[in-house]
């Protein structure tokens, strides 16, 4: 079965539990002293009870397992966005890019059009392209999805954070 599957089952299931105690609750205002058998039984009551808590019990573990997960890929994002962050330095450097050009690749990177990085950095389209085209061929590659790709290959050739047991666990 699958943890969806269980999740949504237990969701339910609190809601049944929910459903079952409001019943009781309501016709204890409405006829004090008398109801339906099922809903006066303190073996339900207890039943219920027993339900609601092992549920409880269930969600509580899943939700630490899934904030535990979540911190495990925020701290996956951060060591990729840095690793992302020096491998762009470590190899702007190694082309030898201008301060202009380096604002350049990094937009076209973000997949920013040449008019838009011409209207974001207030300078002509003719010189964006020309800083463009030499990022490009300084990169030695033929144009955008070649030059992300570079960076995409590196990142994805080692693995960034381990993906063994989180801490703790």
């Amino acid at each position: 079965m699958s943890r969806n599957t269980v999740l949504w089952g237990l969701f339910a299931l609190q809601a049944i539990c929910c459903a079952y105690f409001l019943l009781d609750i309501t016709l204890d205002f409405i006829s004090p002293g008398t109801g339906l058998l099922l809903v006066e039984s303190d073996l339900a009551e207890a039943v219920v009870t027993i339900a609601l808590f092992v549920s409880l019990a269930f969600t509580a573990s899943e939700l630490r397992q899934m904030m535990s997960r979540q911190r495990r890929l925020s701290d996956q994002l951060k060591v990729a966005s840095g690793a992302f962050t020096d491998l762009l330095e470590t190899r702007f450097a190694e082309w030898s890019l201008t301060a202009a050009e380096r604002e350049v690749a990094i937009l076209a990177l973000k997949g920013f059009a040449i008019a838009d990085m011409a209207e974001l950095r207030a300078t002509k389209l003719g010189t964006v392209k020309a800083q463009c085209a030499a990022v490009y061929r300084k990169a030695k590659v033929s144009g955008r999805l070649e030059l992300l790709s570079l960076f995409l290959d590196d990142l994805l050739a080692d693995e960034l954070v381990p993906t063994g047991p989180a801490p703790g666990q």
